[in-house]
């Protein structure tokens, strides 16, 4: 079965349960989804002094941190990450700064990727977050992927999700559940994410 990477950073969990999501519709193509996460550079004793930081780790406790060999093995990667003043994390950057060996291969060249986020508010750079990755996934020579319209839900989300990629407002106090728009696009995003990643490996 070919392997679609889910690769993200969550600090309070959000980001996880989407990526939960993205897995779903990628298993709906009939691939496998390769979750797996980034390494932390918050101190961990900032963590444990927060109940919601500790709360939101503690869901992730089981997930592997991404590999080179995660990368090459992938047929497409789905990015996902919460918005940090609008841009990406430096968590998911700083291990997309560690993709040179991968970039000087040209083993990501033609391979499908998109892009997810997560956001307290509605207006918190959702979309501004998505393009502050895109120039990292075209100097790696990936194809860009986002959602279509013709994902019914992206007309009526009150959440998030656009055609630049699926979106989740969490809330000032990060604890909104991914409402069923929401969980309409994530999947449909990882349906397609596999469909066109079978395309180009094909």
């Amino acid at each position: 079965m070919r392997k679609v990477l889910i690769v993200y950073y969550s600090l309070y969990g959000n980001t996880y349960k989407m990526a939960l999501e993205v897995a779903e519709g990628v298993k709906e193509a009939g691939c496998e989804p390769v979750i797996r996460t980034v390494p932390e550079l918050i101190p961990q004793e900032i963590i444990d002094s927060r109940e919601d930081m500790k709360r939101g780790k503690e869901l992730q406790k089981d997930v592997p941190l991404v590999t080179l060999d995660d990368f090459r093995e992938a047929i497409a990667i789905a990015f996902g990450t919460p918005t940090r003043f609008g841009v990406v994390s430096a968590q998911l950057k700083n291990q997309i700064d560690r993709l040179s060996p991968l970039w000087q291969e040209g083993a990501l060249e033609g391979k499908p990727a998109g892009i997810f986020v997560s956001t307290s508010t509605l207006h918190g750079g959702q979309e501004m977050t998505i393009f502050s990755l895109l120039p990292a996934i075209l100097h790696l020579g990936m194809v860009f992927v986002g959602v279509p319209y013709s994902v019914k839900e992206l007309f009526f989300t009150k959440g998030g999700g656009s055609p630049y990629g699926p979106s989740h407002v969490a809330g000032p106090d990060n604890q909104r559940e991914i409402d069923p728009e929401e969980r309409a696009i994530l999947r449909a995003f990882g349906k397609r994410l596999a469909e066109i990643g079978l395309k180009l490996s094909a």
